[in-house]
Order: C-alpha cells, then structure tokens, then sequence
C-alpha cells in the first residue's frame, strides 16, 4: 500500500480516496460482466468513482494499493447463516445427525449461551467470513436464552466492519404444541414482535450503501405458529424491511409441514403472504417444478446452502432449474455447526461441484457461481449498491493474489481459478472503503486470543 507515511496507521482509517490499480485480472461483475487486465478502481469514502484500466484512471490518491499479481472482484456476499454456531462446530453427539436430529441434540447445548458466548462466536465466524472474500453477510439469531440479543452480533459485526445484515429470528411454537423447539427456548409471540421493531427502529438503515440493515425471520414451519408469521410479515411490511426463513431443507420437514398443514412448504408460504420480492427462503431444497415456479412468479429469493446441505444429507436443491426461472439466488455457509465452517470460496466450489454431480459437468460454470456469490447475491438481499463493481456503488471488494502453490498451473482462465482450486485466504478485502483484510489478516484483530477465548467457551457449552 502506497500514498502514506506507514501503511499500518492508515488501514482502519477511511481514506478520502482509494486507488486499486494494476490488478492482473479484474472481474467487475457489472452489467456488461467486463473482465479487465491491468484493471482497477478508483474511490472516494465508500463509493467508487471509477472502474476501468489503470492507465485511464487517475494515478494518484490519499491510499494507492497495487494490487500487482492478483485477481480482483467484488467482495461476495452470505445469504444465510447462524453465527452463533460457530461455539458447537463438529460436536459429536451430531456428526452424524440428519436435520431433526441434529437440532434436538443441539438445542440442549444451545440452552447454554449467554450474551459473551453470542458476541465471541460471532466474532470468530466473521473473521472467518471475511478471510474466505465475504464483504457482506446476513445471520439469522433464534435462540434467545440467559439475556442474549441480536445487539450482541452487531457489536461484533460493527467492531469488524463487515456489511450486516441480522435477522431477528424466533420460535414460538414447542414440543408441548407440536413443534420441535423445547418449550424453555421458546418466547412469548408479543416479546418477539416487540424485540422485532426495537431492533428496526435502532439500527435499520435503508439509505445506499448502508453498513446495517435488520430483516424479521420466524425460524421455520416447524417453530413458529401462523399467527406469527401473518403478524411478522405485517410488521416488516410496516417498516419496510426483508422477511426471510428456512424452507423446504431437509425431507422431514418437508413431512412434518404436509402433516400439520396439508400444504407443500411453498404453498403454505404463500398462504400465509410470505411469497414476493421482499421474501428470500433458505435452502429450498425440496421444491417441485410448480414451486419453483411460484418462487418466480413472485419474485422470492433463495439462499442456497450446499455445504450445509451435504454435511446433513438432506438433499441438492435444484438450482440449475431455479435459475432457469429466473429466481435470483445466492450462496449461504449456512451454519456453522451444520457446516463447520464460515468460507465463502469454499461454499462456490461446492456449490459448483454438487450442481455437477446431480446434473452433469455442463450443468454451471465458475463464472455463474462467482455471479451466485456476488451481484446474485445482492439481489437476494434486495440491494443494488453491492455485488458489483461500478461507478456509484460501495467500495467493497476483495484480492487474491495469484502466485500461490493452490494455483500453480491453473492461471489459463483466471475467473474460473477461485471456484475450481483448493479453497483460499484472501490477501485483500476492502469494506465500505475501509481496508479490513491486509496481506491475509484482519486488520487490528487478535485472531490469535480470540480463537483461545472462543475454545474456552466451547469447551464449557460442550461440557
């Protein structure tokens, strides 16, 4: 990094301009999907003035990086996750647990989270996202015991400077009703609607290029009753925020919705008014042709979760024929603790590979995945100032350098190099102008106590 006296007293402050110039490969994913050598991009605070070849962009700002030997593109964007996860990651009582399983047995544990645990787990499984290239992610918090909030993700999210999303989830309907929560993580439906319209009157903020913006999430069919679904999308209409839930993820519950409202998960969806385009639906693994179809006809988004997906054998969603309709969908790591892991770049090769497995070896290629992870991904979310490199937009992006042992011999194609090799660490990562990953660390972190003091408390949880 250029333009400074010393690079480490300038990474955390926000420069008045910022030049990424001379990268090897610069993928913009704009409308015209440009690829440009010896490319980069040019900034003011966190809205990019400029996108093109470096000879035609100006040749001087407050911060220069020379972004010599990487692949630049813009920083990918999570559809779905739990951070909280991140605290009961490969416990073996699930290892080898189907969805219900696996959430029976974890519920037990997650009765133990207190508000340090929330905030320490989220730390960690941020770092790790912005590590893997993810510039911008959602979570979806529906366990609520021992005081902890959704504000104890922000605080995290904020320290960091990662774009936020958080859902405020719930569960409201336990085994004692017929659902599969037990009844003492459970809350009273008004306190989740109350907590619902805190949280957006404090933090949500729809202006563009926003760091922060709240969407309402009722956890599944199988933990909320209908009158809270019915009164959380009023709710979010009221404010105008994004509604988002799990659907169709695994066979069993696909079961238990036909059981307990004879309607397909689509169809109960709609019925209840949570289909259109200020809905996105994780995971929609089990959806038919007509479903697919309504998804479309709507406009709901999907998260597609793919890791999360194999790692509890619940099935491949149909992406192929989603997109095929013309629902926008993105990538997701989904939970920690039914993936294991919070990397970006690892969820596109998988997402690549599991497409190709179920429907051949032309059914999608890197650059759709990177497309599914970047701009796709935006769409979900309902923005058109990320996902993108272009002129107006915020300045998030991220770098890879390409002299790595991962990519040697691979550099014929370099768009298809990130999804097609062996996972990997970004160099780069630029948030909302801010420089946040610097030669493959986290600028300001102590990832080293963090990891120590997020294991003590794992080990206590597990206990």
């Amino acid at each position: 990094m250029e333009g400074s006296s010393g690079a480490s007293e300038h990474r955390d402050a926000r420069a008045t301009t910022l030049l990424v110039r001379h990268a090897e490969l610069l993928i913009t994913m704009d409308d015209a999907r440009r690829e440009i050598a010896d490319g980069g991009v040019y900034a003011a605070g966190n809205r990019i003035l400029e996108v093109g070849p470096t000879k035609d962009l100006p040749q001087q700002a407050d911060t220069v990086v020379d972004a010599r030997g990487m692949l630049v593109l813009p920083g990918m964007v999570n559809t779905h996750h739990h951070l909280y996860q991140t605290i009961t990651r490969a416990l073996p009582r699930v290892v080898n647990a189907g969805l219900f399983d696996w959430l029976i047995a974890l519920y037990d544990v997650w009765r133990g989270l207190d508000p340090e645990a929330v905030y320490t787990a989220a730390l960690v499984g941020i770092a790790e996202l912005l590590l893997s290239g993810c510039t911008t992610t959602t979570d979806h918090l529906y366990v609520f015991p021992n005081g902890v909030s959704v504000d104890d993700e922000i605080r995290a999210a904020q320290e960091l400077g990662i774009r936020f999303h958080p859902c405020r989830g719930g569960m409201s309907l336990g085994i004692s009703q017929g659902g599969l929560p037990p009844d003492e993580l459970v809350q009273d439906e008004d306190t989740i609607l109350a907590d619902s319209e805190r949280l957006i009157l404090r933090y949500h903020d729809p202006h563009p290029r926003a760091m922060l913006r709240v969407a309402l999430a009722p956890t599944s069919p199988f933990s909320v009753t209908d009158g809270l679904m019915r009164e959380t999308a009023e709710l979010a209409r009221q404010h105008d925020v994004r509604l988002h839930t799990h659907v169709a993820e695994a066979p069993e519950e696909e079961a238990f919705t036909l059981r307990r409202t004879g309607r397909r998960p689509v169809e109960y969806l709609e019925d209840l008014g949570w289909l259109g385009p200020d809905v996105w639906l994780a995971h929609a693994v089990h959806v038919s042709p007509p479903e697919i179809a309504r998804l479309a006809r709507t406009g709901t988004s999907v998260a597609h979760c793919p890791t999360s997906n194999m790692r509890l054998g619940s099935g491949v969603a149909p992406v192929v024929e989603m997109l095929a309709a013309g629902v926008a969908v993105g990538l997701a790591v989904d939970g920690s603790a039914s993936n294991d892991s919070c990397h970006m770049l690892a969820e596109a090769r998988q997402a690549l590979l599991l497409q190709r497995v179920a429907r051949g070896a032309q059914a999608i290629g890197p650059r759709e995945i990177l497309e599914m992870a970047t701009r796709e991904g935006a769409r979900v979310l309902g923005r058109d100032d990320i996902g993108t490199l272009a002129p107006g937009l915020a300045m998030d992006l991220i770098g890879l350098r390409l002299d790595r042992l991962p990519y040697a011999g691979a550099l014929h194609d370099l768009a298809a190099v990130p999804v097609l090799c062996a996972p990997q660490t970004v160099d780069l990562a630029i948030v909302d102008g801010r420089i946040r990953v610097w030669e493959g660390h986290i600028v300001g972190l102590d990832l080293e106590g963090l990891v120590a003091r997020h294991n003590e408390i794992s080990r206590r949880l597990a206990a």
